[in-house]
């Protein structure tokens, strides 16, 4: 496996990431998974607090324990559950940010977390008290890096200029094209992508045409244009799963695919995949028959 520098922080993170928020809730099948992803040279796990109200980070912490020194653990911050209910409320404001990094140490049982994200950022954040929160957990040892997790432009643009993030997290696959646009500035800045959602619920896998029957479009694709879309991919390589991982990953400014994983046999799909060779011309191909739709809300 595969590991690149995530932006400027100095951690390196395997090409092929762990999203954790679809694993098991029982710690000994969401173990035998993490095993599975180990086992495979991934060393770079995804969680959040919001995920099953911070059970995630309990299950993943519980399962990484004693791997802490060997993996890259990242998790996320921002979405403030109800205590009495399920409603949950942005809060990007240094207080809650400084007091929501201690329960997330706690349930992930470690002293430090490599990547802290936004999880989620509006431009009518005061990003300036935000910035500075992460910045402070820097300086105490808390954090070693931070980022967002964002498919905003001007939310993006901003912490570009102004902040020291080395990521950011964004949807982005063969089927979703819109962060195109950015990657060569947040290249250019010294920071890296990893990205969310490169699989496209499935659909670019080899269970794709199955799924797409099951479904009425995706994104701006309509149902027709979608089943028409895949059979054409899977005409440039029979293996769609392997196409879709390798067509995000030539992107230089891509450091990890963060893929999710219910099962064993699902890491070891991935694996299969990224370990299936990809021309650049079929990459090529690949492009010329999928939209490049851009974002048209939030660039102001």
């Amino acid at each position: 496996m595969k590991k690149q520098f995530l932006g400027n922080s100095g951690l390196q993170v395997s090409e092929i990431g762990f999203g954790c928020m679809s694993l098991p809730t029982d710690l000994q099948e969401a173990s035998f998974i993490i095993e599975e992803a180990l086992s495979h040279g991934i060393n770079y796990f995804d969680t959040a607090d919001l995920y099953n109200k911070g059970t995630n980070e309990e299950l993943v912490g519980q399962a990484l324990k004693k791997h802490r020194n060997n993996i890259v653990l990242a998790t996320k911050v921002g979405n403030e559950w109800d205590k009495n209910s399920d409603e949950v409320k942005w809060n990007a404001t240094k207080p809650y940010i400084t007091e929501q990094v201690h329960h997330s140490l706690r349930r992930l049982q470690t002293d430090y977390i490599d990547l802290y994200q936004l999880h989620g950022g509006m431009i009518s954040d005061n990003a300036e008290e935000t910035i500075d929160a992460f910045e402070t957990l820097k300086k105490e040892g808390l954090i070693r890096a931070y980022g967002i997790s964002s498919i905003r432009p001007n939310v993006i643009k901003r912490f570009l200029e102004t902040s020291d993030i080395a990521s950011i997290m964004m949807q982005y696959s063969l089927l979703d094209r819109r962060p195109e646009e950015f990657l060569e500035p947040i290249g250019a800045a010294g920071k890296s992508v990893v990205t969310r959602g490169s699989l496209a619920k499935g659909l670019l896998t080899n269970e794709g045409l199955k799924r797409a029957e099951t479904m009425d479009g995706y994104l701006t694709y309509s149902s027709d244009e979608l089943k028409n879309t895949l059979k054409k991919l899977l005409d440039v390589h029979g293996n769609l799963h392997a196409l879709s991982l390798h067509s995000v990953l030539e992107q230089d400014t891509v450091a990890s695919v963060v893929a999710g994983a219910s099962s064993a046999q699902q890491i070891r799909d991935t694996i299969s995949a990224y370990e299936t060779d990809v021309s650049a011309e079929q990459i090529e191909q690949a492009k010329q028959l999928t939209k490049e739709d851009r974002y048209e809300q939030h660039r102001d």
